[in-house]
């Protein structure tokens, strides 16, 4: 295993309801909407941190961190509330569901995720933290989804579905034609 580089990524998995609920919004979504790449539903996680390419060696570097956090944190009570788009719904590039509940217990798990992490020579991530589950993202880079707005409109409240987050793991992402694959390489218990 030695020098093996991976794509890697810390995220809470999703339990088969609510994937199928995802599932049911990317339909009606795919119902008026074209130029759009659907993640699918049994890839979607929600991610707290990307890692890119790391070693091995950083992998073992990471695990007492994230156990050690996770060990301190109790399970918490998330919601799907609403679908939206990056960087805005006129011009979105990347349709998502957004989540509720118990969101400040999950940015303050994320934030001290982040300075763990950094600590040990990870850099911090520049953007906000904004809890989502990616349902697609355009084809076309350089131009948005055409009417997404008016598609996620539709589904107002119809977006729906609460699970609990129990703990994340630590995944890594391989490339593949037909979209990524994702193998759990350790899983960290939300035990507080």
């Amino acid at each position: 295993m030695g020098n093996e580089r991976l794509r890697a990524f810390l995220a809470i998995g999703l339990p088969e309801e609510i994937r199928e609920r995802i599932r049911t919004v990317q339909q009606e979504l795919r119902r008026s909407l074209g130029d759009v790449k659907w993640v699918r539903p049994e890839g979607i996680h929600l991610t707290l941190k990307f890692f890119g390419s790391i070693g091995m060696d950083e992998v073992e570097r990471i695990v007492p961190v994230v156990a050690g956090l996770a060990g301190h944190t109790a399970p918490m009570g998330l919601v799907l509330e609403k679908a939206g788009g990056f960087p805005d719904l006129r011009r979105a590039r990347v349709l998502w569901i957004g989540l509720g509940g118990e969101i400040e217990r999950l940015a303050a798990l994320q934030r001290d995720i982040e300075a763990g992490l950094e600590g040990i020579g990870f850099p911090r991530e520049e953007r906000s933290f904004t809890p989502h589950l990616t349902l697609g993202r355009a084809r076309e880079s350089r131009s948005g989804i055409a009417g997404a707005r008016e598609a996620v409109i539709r589904l107002e409240g119809h977006v729906e579905g609460s699970f609990t987050a129990g703990g994340l793991a630590l995944y890594k992402s391989d490339l593949r034609p037909d979209g990524a694959v994702y193998t759990k390489l350790r899983y960290f218990s939300f035990d507080a």
